[in-house]
């Protein structure tokens, strides 16, 4: 879906400027008041308010949003650990992985009702029959991932429906030389201004620090903690893999949480995310890594992924032969994507798949009743 990265643009708060207040307003359905905090502050109209989302800017609300488009399951998540309904679309709903849902009380797993952006592209006429009242979208996203898409089309979409203010904070793109990346709570904290739900915002960022301090207690010292390869196979039958390097953005943010490092680190392996090089197990057995992770198109449970990818790296040749493979220290990561939920459920199972002498394969590390509360505004 990437353009050749020499004709990359990027879309800035001074384009939307330029192209006029229209761009940034949108005429939605009635709703409550704005708040007075620095990113969310009143504008003109008696219900209206504005919150501060880069790369875009300040961004208009007439009033609070109803129906809302995430570009993904990061964005997605934050809205419904807010207690929103999940967005009327994502880009991929392939991608969109509800498995952390299971065991929320009230919240359901069901991505039906959801429609996939992308049909061999977007199209206009897709996002127009949605008629979202917000795009959780970065607007960069969509002209340079996205085929055929201008910057002209997304201030067309941006007038005629409402406007696209995301962050592509889980992941790199050529186009972010000083992007303004932000953590997963300050984009949460995005979303909460938007639908004036700071109260649960509150709440949440409470759960998270609570839950991540007292896993953090149990921990053994940073030094007895392993180093991780994070790797993405090419198939089931694996010869080569996209190596991932321990990174910054919101993707990563449960490994820093539990003070795992990255097993590439002082090699000259690039990160899939910068030039989509492989490597194969010649260069594995090179770094040995003590665990390997592996990044997934879909959801295993553990028995599957044994079966599928443990099971076949042992009965390799080379495979073999790497020390994580013989000590059975192979997991599944997940995707690249998360939010306040599934960070949560991601964190919890990796310090278990991590520190299973610690933590309790059946014992819970977050309140999932304390997430179905804040949903339901019992804070």
């Amino acid at each position: 879906m990437a353009d050749d990265a020499n004709d990359r643009e990027v879309l800035t708060r001074r384009d939307y400027v330029k192209y006029g207040g229209a761009l940034v307003s949108s005429g939605l359905v009635a709703g409550c008041t704005g708040g007075g905090a620095p990113d969310s502050t009143p504008t003109t109209g008696e219900n209206s308010y504005s919150v501060t989302i880069e790369p875009v800017g300040e961004v208009n609300f007439e009033s609070v949003p109803e129906t809302w488009v995430a570009e993904n399951a990061s964005w997605g998540d934050m809205g419904v650990a807010l207690g929103l309904e999940k967005p009327s679309a994502v880009v991929l709903t392939g991608e969109y992985r509800t498995w952390p849902y299971e065991d929320i009380p009230g919240l359901s797993t069901n991505t039906e009702d959801m429609v996939s952006l992308w049909q061999d592209g977007i199209s206009k006429e897709t996002l127009l029959e949605i008629d979202a009242d917000v795009h959780f979208i970065d607007p960069n996203y969509m002209i340079n991932l996205i085929p055929d898409w201008e910057r002209s089309d997304v201030m067309e979409m941006s007038e005629r429906i409402a406007p696209f203010c995301g962050n592509t904070s889980f992941s790199t793109y050529p186009w972010h030389e000083d992007y303004p990346y932000y953590s997963l709570y300050e984009a949460t904290e995005k979303v909460a201004r938007v639908f004036q739900r700071m109260d649960r915002f509150e709440a949440l960022q409470t759960l998270h620090d609570e839950t991540i301090s007292g896993i953090r207690e149990r921990l053994p010292p940073e030094s007895e903690r392993p180093s991780i390869g994070l790797l993405s196979p090419a198939s089931t039958e694996p010869e080569k893999y996209y190596p991932y390097r321990l990174g910054d953005t919101t993707a990563y943010k449960h490994w820093h949480d539990l003070g795992v490092t990255d097993a590439f680190e002082g090699s000259d392996i690039q990160s899939f995310t910068s030039d989509r090089g492989t490597i194969d197990y010649e260069t594995l057995l090179e770094i040995d890594p003590e665990v390997m992770m592996f990044y997934t198109d879909k959801y295993w449970t553990p028995s599957e992924f044994r079966e599928t990818y443990l099971e076949f790296l042992r009965d390799h040749g080379t495979a073999s032969q790497l020390s994580a493979v013989q000590a059975g220290e192979v997991y599944p990561a997940g995707g690249m994507y998360q939010g306040p939920i599934s960070n949560l459920a991601k964190t919890e199972r990796a310090a278990k798949q991590l520190f299973s002498d610690i933590f309790d394969r059946d014992e819970q590390l977050y309140s999932r009743q304390r997430i179905a509360d804040i949903r339901n505004g019992d804070i």
